[in-house]
């Protein structure tokens, strides 16, 4: 199942290690862990597609949503109705290998409709890195204080203390 911390996870599967930029995913076994953890196929195609949506991912949520790749993942992909005892259900139905793939974009949509504005990059330029505001001021500008903001506070510090000498 796919929630805001798979997501997120996804989004953030490409990080600037010691100033390069990593892919996390590229590692076959790292990546098939992950399908399996969140209850997808860890097939070759089913990879493939994972890798594929996330970068269509990151790429809507810095900028325009790229429609055209968006509606070729959500190709074939319906929902059904479905009573039971517990009641009526509507499971995702489409191409299994798809499957998972599908469940990241309708995670992004559904945050992007119920937390508006709050799924953006890191606010260090450096960073490749995206984080889910769920402050109620809705004012985080970074993946981790720790890491970014501290960094970036520091480098201001020592920029206006260069140009401040006697400050």
């Amino acid at each position: 199942m796919i929630d805001e911390q798979a997501l997120l996870e996804a989004l953030n599967s490409t990080p600037v290690v010691q100033g390069r930029a990593q892919d996390l995913w590229a590692e076959e076994a790292v990546l098939r862990q992950w399908a399996r953890e969140h209850g997808g196929p860890d097939g070759q195609p089913a990879l493939d597609w994972l890798r594929r949506v996330r970068d269509v991912l990151q790429a809507a949520t810095h900028g325009p949503v790229p429609e055209a790749d968006l509606q070729q993942i959500l190709a074939g992909v319906h929902r059904f109705p479905q009573v039971s005892t517990r009641g009526l259900r509507w499971p995702l139905g489409g191409p299994p290998e798809r499957m998972l793939a599908v469940e990241l974009v309708l995670t992004w949509y559904r945050v992007q409709e119920h937390r508006p504005g709050r799924l953006r990059p890191c606010g260090n330029e450096e960073c490749r890195l995206f984080l889910l505001d769920r402050s109620r001021a809705n004012t985080a500008r970074w993946c981790s204080m720790k890491a970014c903001g501290n960094r970036l506070k520091a480098r201001r510090h020592q920029e206006r203390a260069r140009r401040e000498p006697g400050a």
